[in-house]
């Protein structure tokens, strides 16, 4: 059970005590047992029943109000008890036993708090989830000729949500894919992430080039933000075997063929989009069992100890093998364990395998497309 809600109870079919009130009820116990025992030894004051004032607060770190109650009463009766045995049951016994009320009373209070933040914490989180998902779609597993898998990695564990972005789209100029980095974090980051998707999941089926669409994209972004925000974003468009990225400020994509991991570094630098990029695209072409892997800036800056994860020297070892899902989850599992869980940006991932011609094969490469051609 979460914390608050109705009053626990413990008949058969009913759902266990959660952690966090075993926690404060085990942390209460513990206490009553060592202020007991230290008030046992000396049965001729009350000197040491004040402390079951503690014992409240002991609960409320962890446990939900109910059992905060149900503790300082239990707190209040044995230390009543030990005032009779002492036979002290003065003005200075009586302070002690309304301390022990009046420090119950706040731990439920400070109880009841935390359970409210808990539970606004749990609603913030589950909004976030809701509007993360509806920015970034599922992809995959299959995108034309294309095995895709796509991974967002939060580095925030209070909530799955930031400004990076991806999508794969099969349309009639080939499988064109984008991956996206919007400056900031938050809600912010997100409407504008949205914007860029919404916008490239409307003119990725219009526009004949890549080009064409990365003056939309920008036009979108330069509306809708500032003089200091901007996207980086890389486009990749795969027609019949032929790889044509063009790049907007994004760290390169990596490819993977045979035991080998090459960057795909673009022909010419291009600023992000709210900059007005002029991109020159780079060519490749694809041999069946390729691996292209894109990523947003949070996985090149990982770091432990002011190292950073080597995703070139470790990217053909965790994702060459097995399914594109499989790999990504490789990746993930590492790059966790490097930075010991310490993530400091939030990680879109998208890793594609060709598995050789199809149908849209035939489709022509537009003459604009110049670049690089690499094996």
């Amino acid at each position: 059970m979460l914390f608050g809600g109705t009053m626990p109870t413990f008949a058969p079919g009913r759902r266990p005590m959660s952690p966090g009130n075993r926690a404060g009820l085990g942390a209460a116990f513990v206490l009553l047992v060592m202020v007991s025992a230290a008030e046992s030894t000396d049965t001729t004051s009350a000197g040491y029943i004040g402390l079951f004032a503690i014992v409240p607060f002991a609960a409320a770190l962890f446990a939900a109000w109910q059992y905060v109650a149900g503790v300082g009463v239990a707190a209040t009766l044995i230390g009543a008890g030990f005032v009779g045995q002492s036979g002290s049951a003065g003005s200075g016994a009586l302070v002690y036993l309304l301390g022990i009320m009046s420090a119950t009373g706040i731990a439920v209070a400070a109880a009841t708090m935390r359970q409210r933040q808990t539970e606004r914490i749990a609603e913030l989180r589950q909004l976030a989830s809701v509007a993360q998902q509806a920015v970034l779609r599922p992809i995959g597993p299959q995108v034309g000729s294309l095995a895709i898998s796509g991974r967002y990695i939060s580095a925030t564990a209070a909530a799955d949500i930031g400004g990076d972005l991806y999508e794969a789209l099969n349309t009639q100029y080939g499988v064109r894919i984008i991956i996206g980095d919007v400056r900031g974090k938050g809600l912010d980051a997100v409407r504008l992430a949205s914007i860029v998707l919404g916008s490239y999941r409307h003119v990725a089926y219009e526009r004949a080039d890549l080009k064409a669409i990365v003056a939309d994209l920008d036009r979108a972004v330069a509306r809708s933000v500032g003089d200091e925000d901007f996207v980086t974003a890389a486009l990749v468009e795969e027609r019949g075997g032929t790889l044509t990225i063009v790049n907007c400020g994004h760290p390169a994509p990596l490819l993977l063929r045979r035991g080998q991991v090459i960057p795909l570094e673009p022909p010419a630098p291009a600023p992000p989009l709210g900059f007005v990029p002029e991109v020159k695209a780079r060519v490749e072409r694809l041999e069946p069992g390729d691996r292209l892997l894109l990523f947003t800036d949070g996985l090149g800056e990982a770091r432990r100890e002011g190292e950073f994860f080597p995703t070139a020297d470790r990217a053909w070892r965790l994702l060459g093998h097995g399914t594109v899902g499989d790999g990504l989850a490789s990746l993930e599992t590492a790059l966790v364990d490097w930075v010991h869980g310490r993530l400091e940006d939030d990680i879109a991932l998208v890793l594609l395998e060709y598995a050789g011609p199809d149908a849209g094969a035939s489709i022509p490469v537009p003459s604009w497309e110049v670049g690089a051609a690499g094996s």
